[in-house]
């Protein structure tokens, strides 16, 4: 009867407007993509995010169909720009030192001068986005739906980093010092954002960068380096290539003037490059085992669909897709639900791009030995919901596949599969929920869908993700809405989140310079300066959390927690060291623990004595020892920072354990390094109405977590 009154009135308004001769109004929304950009425009001073193509205009659907088209025709890479080839270690040390010498002008540039570039760059990206669908289909099979997103968010890393880097030059309490060489070695899930978020944010930084692309997408890759030659940025600046073997792969990464490799992939992979070259400093966001909690008070309809959209999307190849959903009491008994699941995961359309109407598309590449299992087999205790599917003979064609049963500490519980299988688990309880949520060796995203704030309430205080969604779906993070990084194994290094306000300061090196600090007089150390630093930066940022985004329809909450940290207090580490690293940790909340060295001079193990924390005393070799072992280890992943100089016995016990964060460098004077140390960064995003009404519950509990 609605859709008949809604006709009904559509019907009157034509004759009304046909009676003065008029025709009915066109949408509000005229976004066409086939139109040409103008890539001149003005240097932006404050960051938005770039919109996506609106798929409901006929205009942009016209667009997309022709790019497909000419995507699927045979040949259509061939006149692609292309990634060379290297056959040689002299030519990598070539590439290598000249990219370090022409950092030196890059970087006198300043972040407004290397700005000024990197804008330019992002509208030459937003210019070229045809091209970017175009060659994804054709190279990886994405389909416009997924790869559209990705452009955008790409071109979001270009303006939020080339904004942000300006901070660098104006730290106080310390000097930045930009790494020379950087290293990027990207994955082929997301081939264009994340590729072009470790390269730009190098750039930003002051970095000369080396882009090494993902086997399977060598023409992502040199579309994005490309574009941002096109936009300015000197090619000795930025180089693009492929070691034709492992072993000149191996050669470029642990190169000893590489200063510093940008992974996203596997841990395995991080281990391995770590045991090239234990002091290489690598940062990454690896792996993932992510679920989605689903209790009795969960709105059904929306939880079934966020959980499919979220195990399905893009084929499941998301480091961020739900491979669990961990059904709560009676949801999991539920026909109700099963039949949904059922339903909602078969009805989707599988199929390679040329088939505009598919919903989900191929594999990027043949399925590892861990999805092949999961995609083929039980464990003890399960069974299917529905069974996946392999649809053609490329081997990369599969329909989504649902287990059931799935039992606490089993290969699929534990394991990333990294594909279109999701298991479910019964949870008695929410306590048991969160248990199996934890229990898993990772922590990327995670989400709950639950209309009670009191269950969401105790989640979010437990749950161990970098990313946290209430009431809708885990995967589609934006730059700066959401920033991007998970906790214990699924990050490699300090952890600072991709698109969020401190990535940009993982690309380089501090030197003190308390003379810069409010109220500094000189340039001798001061304690009680330090401290004061401390306190200013807890309220400006440590302590507060933010929503960049406003939005009345769903929270945003960018939030620091603290966590724990071992304090290796090396021979050479001075009072200063230790007394100003203890006030940062306290500031924040952090739980710290004491490793001193024999040798440290007196006053500072008299100090380290009366620190009012555990400490013990001993030598370099127990203490890599121990940290090898795991006996420093906490809940989320072992944080070391180290006073004074490093010591060889831990760099070699720490290179087979990269979920183990080492940082090595000087104590400042300034806060806003300093305080980084002691703190893991959390985005929060969750919905805060239904279906349009707004929930005052939630918003009262989003108010809570930003107050």
């Amino acid at each position: 009867r609605e859709a008949d009154r809604f006709q009904d009135s559509v019907k009157q308004l034509e004759e009304i407007l046909a009676a003065d001769g008029e025709t009915a109004p066109r949408p509000n929304r005229n976004q066409d993509r086939s139109t040409e950009r103008d890539v001149s425009g003005a240097v932006p001073t404050e960051f938005f995010n770039e919109p996506d193509t609106d798929p409901s205009l006929p205009a942009n659907q016209k667009w997309a169909k022709e790019i497909i088209a000419e995507a699927t025709t045979p040949g259509y890479l061939d006149d692609r720009p292309k990634t060379p080839k290297v056959d040689s270690a002299a030519k990598l040390d070539e590439m290598i030192a000249d990219g370090r010498e022409a950092a030196k002008a890059w970087r006198a540039l300043g972040a407004a001068g290397r700005g000024e570039v990197l804008h330019r760059a992002a509208e030459v990206v937003a210019a070229r986005r045809g091209e970017f669908i175009a060659v994804e289909a054709a190279e990886v099979g994405k389909m416009p739906s997924q790869s559209d997103p990705e452009i955008s968010e790409a071109i979001d890393f270009i303006r939020y980093y080339a904004l942000n880097a300006a901070e660098l030059d104006g730290l106080e309490g310390a000097n930045f010092v930009p790494d020379e060489m950087v290293v990027v070695t990207p994955p082929w899930n997301f081939p264009i954002a994340i590729p072009t978020g470790g390269t730009v944010a190098a750039l930003a930084a002051g970095s000369a960068v080396i882009h090494k692309p993902s086997k399977p997408t060598p023409h992502c890759s040199a579309l994005i380096i490309d574009c941002l030659w096109e936009a300015g940025v000197p090619k000795d600046v930025l180089q693009l290539c492929t070691p034709s073997d492992r072993d000149l792969s191996r050669h470029l990464v642990a190169h000893p003037d590489v200063d510093r490799v940008i992974l996203t992939g596997a841990s395995e992979t991080a281990a391995l490059f770590k045991s090239f070259r234990p002091d290489l400093h690598v940062n990454a966001e690896t792996s993932g085992k992510n679920a989605l909690l689903i209790t009795p008070a969960a709105d059904r309809d929306l939880a079934v669909a966020d959980l499919v959209y979220s195990a399905f999307g893009h084929a499941g190849q998301k480091c961020s897709a739900a491979s669990l959903g961990i059904m709560v009491g009676s949801t999991y008994d539920s026909e109700r639900y099963r039949k949904q699941l059922i339903d909602a995961a078969s009805s989707m359309v599988v199929d390679w791009p040329a088939n505009m109407s598919a919903t989900m598309g191929p594999l990027t590449e043949d399925p590892s030995d861990k999805l092949e299992r999961a995609l083929t087999s039980l464990e003890p205790g399960e069974s299917w919901l529905l069974e996946p599917k392999q649809l053609d003979d490329t081997g990369r064609l599969w329909s989504p596949g649902i287990k059931d049963g799935v039992k606490p500490g089993s290969f699929f519980h534990l394991t990333e599969v990294f594909g279109p299988v999701l298991g479910l688990m019964h949870a008695r309880d929410l306590d048991e929920a969160i248990e199996f949520q934890n229990d898993v060796d990772f922590g990327l995203t995670g989400g709950i869908h639950s209309l009670d704030p009191e269950e969401v309430r105790t989640w979010l205080d437990r749950v161990q993700v970098g990313n946290a969604y209430v009431n809708r779906g885990i995967t589609g993070a934006i730059v700066r809405r959401q920033s991007f990084g998970g906790w214990k194994q699924s990050s490699v290094g300090l952890g600072s989140k991709a698109g969020g306000p401190n990535y940009l300061m993982l690309f380089g090196h501090y030197t003190d310079d308390p003379s810069t600090l409010p109220g500094a007089t000189d340039a001798s150390q001061s304690l009680e300066l330090a401290k004061t630093d401390d306190e200013r930066w807890l309220a400006r940022e440590f302590g507060a959390a933010k929503d960049h985004t406003g939005l009345q329809s769903e929270a945003n909450i960018f939030r620091y927690r603290p966590r724990p940290v071992t304090l290796r207090v090396t021979s050479t580490s001075s009072l200063f060291d230790l007394e100003r690293s203890l006030h940062a940790a306290k500031c924040v909340g952090s739980t710290v623990q004491l490793s001193v060295a024999e040798e440290v001079a007196s006053e500072v193990k008299i100090a380290a004595t009366n620190a009012g924390v555990a400490a013990r005393t001993e030598s370099a070799a127990t203490f890599a020892n121990m940290v090898g072992e795991g006996r420093y280890d906490d809940s989320v992943g072992a944080r070391i920072r180290v006073l004074g100089p490093q010591e060889p016995e831990l760099l070699a016990a720490t290179a087979p354990r990269p979920e183990v964060a080492v940082i090595d460098e000087p104590v400042t004077s300034s806060a806003r390094v300093e305080m980084r140390y002691y703190v893991q960064e959390q985005a929060v995003s969750m919905t805060l109405h239904r279906f349009g009404n707004p929930s005052r519950d939630f918003h009262e509990l989003a108010a809570e977590l930003k107050a």
